[in-house]
């Protein structure tokens, strides 16, 4: 044997146990990401989340930098040589894997993937089809907090643009420019209509923070660095939704914003050359129109007799202030099952879930395992096939299989969804396209 066939073989060996083992490793987790993808099956990937990534095949390289960047680490995975979405329904939108992504072939959108979503048309300014409105934000079609803080501050300096331009101030406007949502998006607009000398308002029906405040409690916040008018830099790239919430309010506070929170808009109207905007506590009229709505809306009631009492709510917003109560959360989403399971960890607190379904059907695998395991506990006590029917100090009444179910109570929990703003968007006049992603 010469030393040279001995060499190539010596180098072959130490190759192969280099590259085998590697390719064993690819193959095996290629054939368990296409057995997820099985199991959950086309209906459910067709669902989605409000945000999930899409991968541009022709630009992908297939180095899985993407796969590896993603916390949650199923949500993507390399088959076939090309990044492919797995679990859409896990993603939470911080967008690592679109900034992992060497070649630029991943982006956030928002609607069901393969689907897209109903979108308004809007210009390269965000403004709609109704001359003198704009969109910024989630309702746009683009997620991250960093995209909204750019359009919003884009939107803002194109009205400041255009108020200047025109000359005098119409007398029968008193304001420049209303902006109806505070979350990140109407933040930048207001912060930059302040900047540039411009009247304006911030109304929101809620409270500020928009979507942020609909996290489940202390669940990560993907951001990147990004630069808020008058503010300044926002250098965070990882926070917690209570510390990104505390910065919101810390700006609100110190730059003197003017911010109506629990003022909600009934509806927009043109009045000549403004706007009067209609809210459940009064009027105003601006010349130009901001909509940094979020895609969840408003939350659906049950529409049952004692829905108003102020135990009643419709969002979650710090578990560990509920302890030693009797809670019942209504709904079976991961919204619901995220509440329920926060709620039941905390000390003494007695949780039942009811949902009006025989089953959970659209909820994460990891909400479903963590309710499974509270549940064989005895930590949650679920109610399938149920439905409330009334809802008293102290009480709820459930309607379940087994008949009328009173149950002792201190606060309820509604998750039944939203209702979508697109119905007041159309009354408005704006014009929606379903943009479908290849």
């Amino acid at each position: 044997m010469s030393d040279g066939f001995l060499t190539f073989l010596i180098s072959f060996v130490i190759i192969a146990a280099a590259v085998v083992p590697y390719v064993l490793v690819v193959r095996r987790r290629e054939r368990r990401a296409r057995e997820k993808m099985a199991q959950l099956g086309l209906d459910e990937q067709k669902m989605g989340g409000a945000l999930h990534p899409h991968i541009d095949a022709l630009v992908c390289i297939g180095c899985g930098a993407c796969v590896t960047a993603c916390p949650e680490g199923d949500v993507l995975a390399v088959i076939d040589g090309k990044a492919s979405l797995v679990d859409s329904a896990q993603c939470v939108g911080h967008g690592l894997c679109a900034d992992a992504c060497p070649v630029g072939g991943i982006t956030l959108l928002m609607g069901a993937p393969g689907k897209g979503a109903n979108l308004p048309v809007l210009s390269q300014t965000f403004e709609t089809t109704v001359p003198g409105i704009f969109i910024a934000g989630e309702l746009s079609g683009m997620g991250l907090i960093k995209n909204a803080v750019m359009q919003g501050t884009a939107v803002g300096k194109e009205i400041a643009r255009r108020v200047h331009s025109e000359g005098p101030r119409q007398s029968n406007a008193s304001l420049d420019v209303a902006v109806i949502g505070a979350g990140p998006a109407g933040l930048a607009v207001a912060l930059s209509a302040m900047g540039d000398g411009l009247r304006y308002v911030v109304l929101e029906q809620g409270d500020a923070g928009g979507t942020i405040l609909h996290y489940p409690r202390r669940k990560i916040v993907m951001t990147a660095p990004v630069e808020l008018p008058v503010w300044g830099p926002l250098k965070f790239r990882e926070t917690t939704k209570e510390n990104l919430l505390a910065v919101w309010k810390e700006i609100v506070q110190k730059t003197g914003l003017e911010v109506h929170n629990r003022e909600k808009v009934t509806g927009v109207t043109k009045e000549g050359e403004f706007y009067r905007v209609v809210t459940d506590k009064g009027t105003y009229a601006a010349r130009y129109i901001v909509l940094a709505l979020g895609r969840r809306g408003t939350p659906r009631t049950l529409g049952v007799p004692g829905e108003d009492l102020p135990k009643v709510m419709y969002q979650l917003i710090d578990a560990s202030t509920y302890r030693d109560t009797h809670v019942l959360v209504v709904g079976g989403g991961d919204s619901a099952v995220e509440a329920a399971v926060g709620l039941a960890v905390q000390k003494s607190n007695n949780v039942t879930l009811s949902y009006r379904k025989p089953e959970f059907t659209r909820i994460k695998a990891r909400n479903e395992e963590h309710m499974r395991y509270y549940q064989k506990k005895g930590i949650i006590r679920v109610v399938m096939s149920s439905t409330v029917g009334e809802i008293r100090e102290r009480e709820v009444i459930l309607r379940t299989p087994e008949g009328m179910e009173q149950l002792h109570n201190d606060v309820v929990f509604v998750f039944a969804g939203g209702e979508l703003p697109f119905e007041f968007l159309k009354n408005v006049g704006i014009e929606f396209q379903q943009q479908a992603v290849a």
